[in-house]
């Protein structure tokens, strides 16, 4: 899908406002949101926000969570479905080919990171269908390292229980800063460490 296929840019910001409005009060009212950390999310910069990925919901529940609007890589066949491919496409969502390396989805994040604006990716580049944290891919260090944005390492808890309906956690933890040797994966698992830690303490008080 091109960007011919965008609406203009005041009827796209309308979307995002009304598509975020709608999750943050379907979180509180449908399954008890809460939202901790968002004080630690800069309110503008380039910022990568480094999440777990368990549901369909994650997006939505995180950008309902930011104080900032942000982008979101969302997988390609979900812009091959008829409206539902050009509506993600207003509210800031980009293509990626997961089935191979996508120079392009890459790049898109590279040059939104560039112009200091936030975006969303999942470490681990796919979502897990049992719950757990899995094993994190280079890719947020290397957007981290050539771009300088911040890390905002995020823990999302039970969107994989929504018909369930329980309590859905979004916690943000403190922004880490790529430093030192070239090296994205040590930093990439650092982040996805750091995820673990915060999965651990809201296993905790849960």
């Amino acid at each position: 899908m091109s960007t011919a296929s965008l609406a203009p840019r005041w009827v796209r910001r309308c979307l995002y406002w009304i598509g975020r409005t709608s999750f943050l009060v379907a979180g509180r009212l449908v399954w008890r949101l809460e939202v901790s950390g968002a004080e630690r999310i800069p309110r503008e910069g380039a910022a990568i926000i480094a999440c777990n990925h368990i549901s369909f919901l994650d997006p939505p529940m995180v950008g309902a969570s930011l104080p900032r609007p942000v982008h979101f890589i969302a997988k390609q066949q979900l812009f091959e479905i008829p409206l539902l491919g050009w509506l993600i496409l207003q509210v800031n969502a980009f293509p990626v080919r997961r089935e191979e390396r996508d120079v392009s989805a890459f790049k898109t994040a590279q040059r939104l990171l560039e112009s200091g604006e936030s975006v969303v990716l999942f470490p681990e580049g796919t979502r897990s269908r049992t719950g757990e944290i899995g094993h994190a891919k280079p890719g947020v260090g290397m957007l981290a390292y050539t771009t300088g944005a911040l890390v905002i390492p995020t823990y999302v808890h039970n969107t994989n229980e929504m018909k369930r309906f329980k309590k859905i956690r979004v916690c943000f933890g403190a922004p880490m800063r790529f430093e030192g040797h070239r090296d994205y994966q040590h930093f990439s698992d650092a982040v996805l460490d750091e995820i673990r830690r915060m999965r651990r303490e809201v296993q905790h008080v849960s």
